[in-house]
């Protein structure tokens, strides 16, 4: 294998190196997974009574055909009308916030080396915390949590502007407002209270966990634990053409050769996205636009978000985020923390010198755009604030090699992945329309 690596990088001669490239990926680093609870978790993601209003779902942000994600730089959650990029401000209810972050794909999270999620690293494996797991629930934070993933389930459905809805609207909103998440009375109590009693899931958990004799025995931690089997089964993804090529049964050829040999040589992009999933799982400044409102406190009026440094309140963590995975990276744009890029190929342009990039706001797919959206690209000092934060030196690209790259990451398309396993349910217990 190592043979026909080093055949391939000899004909296009960037000074990469065979073993720059990852060994392909097994079944072993994977978590098992149980078909039944697959099954189970399945019909939770995509039923809307896990929202205070019964109106979203998992899979309205997280949608299989808009490559496990929405489309859309930042997504609407309570207070929208509609999927993808045809979704809309609903003008009788409209959101008191726009979400501050693009919604991450799916893909490959039930891989074992995924222990720590969102764009921030908020959600973390830790074995010296209660429950195994580092969150801003902090001391508060339950057992029974599967695992990251799992426990990665419990963000939106707390989330006003997300699932949640408003605390005059619904009494999940209320627990989450009177600061009541866990024990009886709690968010999570009601949620579970309504899933249990429906009939279908009430028998559906019974048979899946031998811990639940009856339907107040479900707890949000075994809906969490379902549908994060769910995601890791759905969305697997180790069957695309790159994975050919890994496992010695194919080559790239022409424009995707090359880009796989910039990847791993000249353009630098190994240095962060490496593994077989392309990513380091750790926190980089790399200078991304910021648009949107920000990630901010309920006391905080500011537009900025600080990334890990909100996380850490370490200054070198200053507008860094986590390493995004790049598989199906093709079909899950826009691009960056805020999504502010459209463009696949501009983001690589802007992300190889991003202090020298200007970005242009057209870029942005925003649902009903408002001049605060870009408050902090059009105040200078901020701006440059983001793009001081960078440390990594700039790679100069021409329009042929970003071209090459962008033909490279096309190889990462698993179309068996982007299909499902299970697919869309034809409906759901609660008989609640489906997104």
């Amino acid at each position: 294998m190592r043979f026909i690596y080093a055949i391939l990088f000899g004909l296009y001669g960037a000074g990469a190196m065979a073993q720059d490239l990852p060994d392909p990926v097994t079944d072993d680093d994977y978590i098992p997974i149980g078909l039944d609870e697959a099954a189970l978790g399945q019909l939770l993601f995509y039923d809307p009574i896990l929202s205070g209003n019964r109106n979203i779902a998992c899979a309205t942000c997280h949608h299989p055909k808009l490559g496990t994600a929405d489309g859309l730089a930042l997504g609407i959650g309570e207070g929208g009308i509609g999927l993808g990029t045809d979704r809309r401000i609903d003008p009788d209810n409209p959101p008191e916030e726009r979400i501050p972050r693009n919604a991450p794909a799916l893909f490959n999270l039930g891989a074992k080396e995924f222990t720590v999620l969102f764009h921030d690293g908020r959600l973390e494996v830790d074995d010296q915390r209660p429950g195994g797991l580092r969150t801003p629930m902090d001391a508060d934070m339950v057992t029974g949590f599967a695992s990251a993933l799992s426990a990665q389930t419990m963000f939106p459905v707390l989330s006003r502007d997300e699932m949640a809805g408003g605390h005059r609207e619904n009494d999940v909103a209320r627990a989450v407002r009177q600061g009541v998440i866990t024990g009886e009375g709690g968010a999570w109590s009601l949620l579970s209270q309504r899933v249990a009693s429906i009939p279908a899931y009430a028998v559906q958990f019974a048979d899946v966990y031998p811990h639940i004799s009856e339907p107040g025995d479900i707890q949000f931690t075994d809906i969490s634990n379902a549908i994060a089997v769910f995601m890791a089964h759905e969305w697997r993804s180790d069957t695309s053409p790159f994975d050919a090529v890994l496992r010695a049964r194919a080559t790239l050829n022409g424009k995707a050769a090359e880009g796989m040999v910039l990847f791993y040589g000249h353009a630098g992009c190994s240095g962060c996205h490496s593994g077989a999933f392309q990513t380091d799982h750790q926190f980089h400044a790399m200078g991304a636009p910021q648009i949107g409102p920000g990630k901010s406190a309920t006391f905080e009026d500011h537009h900025r978000d600080e990334g890990r440094f909100r996380v850490t309140g370490d200054p070198a963590d200053l507008y860094a985020f986590r390493t995004p995975s790049l598989r199906n990276v093709a079909l899950t744009g826009p691009y960056g923390h805020a999504g502010a890029h459209q463009s696949l190929a501009q983001f690589i342009a802007d992300h190889a010198d991003p202090v020298a990039a200007e970005f242009d706001r057209n870029q942005a797919v925003l649902t009903d755009p408002a001049d605060a959206d870009f408050k902090v690209m059009d105040d200078p000092a901020q701006s440059a604030q983001i793009k001081a934060a960078v440390t990594t030196p700039a790679v100069e690209l021409s329009s042929d090699e970003v071209a090459a790259l962008v033909a490279f990451l096309h190889q990462l398309t698993d179309t068996d992945a982007m299909t499902g396993r299970l697919g869309i349910p034809d409906r759901v217990p609660s008989g609640l329309p489906l997104p």
